[in-house]
């Protein structure tokens, strides 16, 4: 069953374009659930009455919380399906990607460099992920089938999960977290080409591959030929999805062309003369000065509390009295700092926030390996 959903929003918090790709297993409730829930989420964590740059800074923080409630909400529902996400968010040559799981983004800007945006959360190839998972508790190792014959890519044990980050896998166990690796960039004016495709495209190709077998097709042509140049290499033997966006820089306006002069004497000596700087107009040299792409952001850990403490952007418009990741309003007594039981702690005050709801902070500290596992959500399978 393909459980790959891609969805493609515009909101109007602010004008931007959405893409999500969900790329379900063990069924496709938390695909679905995830997309019909996770941009509320994202919204709701962002702060009001931002301007444009105010709310660009904001992003990655909000997409954080997004992420986290949407995962905290699903598990009440206790369904053992899961998800990766790949949640990209384009406002004017602004670009911010979270995700968790093994699906990928890369860009390629205008001048021919390539860009990962995200990050893969496949045991196989993430050390850190893996260490991560048995310093919290779980194990990591291939598939046993007896006598000692091991086979297939590492997983997550108990669960099987071959993922260390996705959204749901409620029966896997607290260190399978769903806090996404974040990245923001800048395009510079000459624009790129996005593609976000599910992981059954990048087992098969690289990304260099990929951009070079839709070279100068439009974006809709060149996502089924990725997948076509994918489908070849391998087969169709895993979900294989595939989202190409181009973002064009906006026309540039043209100069105001001079009156016609009668040719007379001197013409050919103005015509080779050096024009003096001051001649040039303002839009010329607009154009002229060069950009590049800029790179403005980026975190990966999968701590909450090093996700939503006070380092980031505009803390201090959140409100208060709010749990910094469901959104509930909590009393003055109730909220629990992001800061508790950190080495850093002591050096500040109770009332320091971003705050948890006392839900949130005990799926902060399992997440973060500070207690076992505990009773997990009888489920039901899809």
């Amino acid at each position: 069953m393909i459980d790959v959903l891609i969805s493609f929003d515009m909101f109007l918090v602010k004008i931007s374009l959405v893409l999500q790709l969900f790329d379900g297993h063990n069924g496709s409730a938390a695909a679905i659930y995830t997309k019909e829930n996770l941009l509320n989420n994202i919204i709701a964590a962002m702060p009001p009455d931002l301007n444009r740059d105010e709310w660009v800074a904001a992003l990655p923080r909000a997409l954080v919380a997004g992420f986290v409630k949407t995962d905290k909400d699903f598990q009440e529902r206790a369904r053992t399906s899961g998800t990766t996400v790949t949640f990209a968010v384009i406002e004017g040559l602004f670009i911010t990607v979270a995700s968790v799981g093994d699906s990928r983004c890369i860009l390629e800007s205008a001048e021919g460099d390539i860009y990962y945006l995200s990050a893969d959360h496949r045991l196989e190839c993430n050390v850190e992920e893996r260490e991560r998972i048995t310093a919290s508790g779980g194990e990591v190792g291939r598939l046993n089938t007896g006598g000692g014959a091991e086979i297939g890519p590492l997983r997550c044990w108990p669960g099987g999960l071959c993922l260390s980050r996705s959204i749901g896998d409620v029966d896997v166990g607290e260190y399978i977290v769903p806090v996404p690796y974040v990245k923001q960039i800048k395009l510079s004016t000459a624009g790129g080409r996005l593609v976000i495709s599910s992981d059954g495209v990048w087992d098969a190709v690289s990304a260099e591959v990929a951009l070079d077998c839709c070279r100068g097709m439009a974006a809709e042509t060149a996502a089924a030929q990725i997948v076509k140049e994918a489908v070849q290499v391998k087969g169709l033997r895993d979900d294989t999805t595939c989202i190409v966006i181009d973002i064009v820089p906006p026309e540039k306006p043209t100069a105001p062309l001079p009156q016609p002069k009668k040719l007379g004497r001197g013409v050919f000596k103005s015509m080779f003369r050096r024009k003096s700087s001051e001649s040039s107009s303002q839009i010329d040299k607009e154009y002229l000065e060069p950009d590049v792409v800029e790179e403005l952001y980026e975190e990966g850990s999968a701590m909450l509390s090093e996700r939503l403490d006070s380092k980031y952007p505009l803390c201090n418009m959140f409100k208060l009295f709010m749990c910094a990741v469901c959104q509930v309003e909590i009393k003055p007594d109730e909220g629990i700092s992001v800061h508790a039981g950190s080495s850093d702690f002591g050096k500040l005050r109770p009332w320091d926030g971003p705050f948890l709801c006392l839900s949130c902070q005990e799926k902060k500290e399992a997440m973060e390996g500070k207690r076992p596992s505990g009773d997990r959500h009888n489920s039901d399978s899809d």
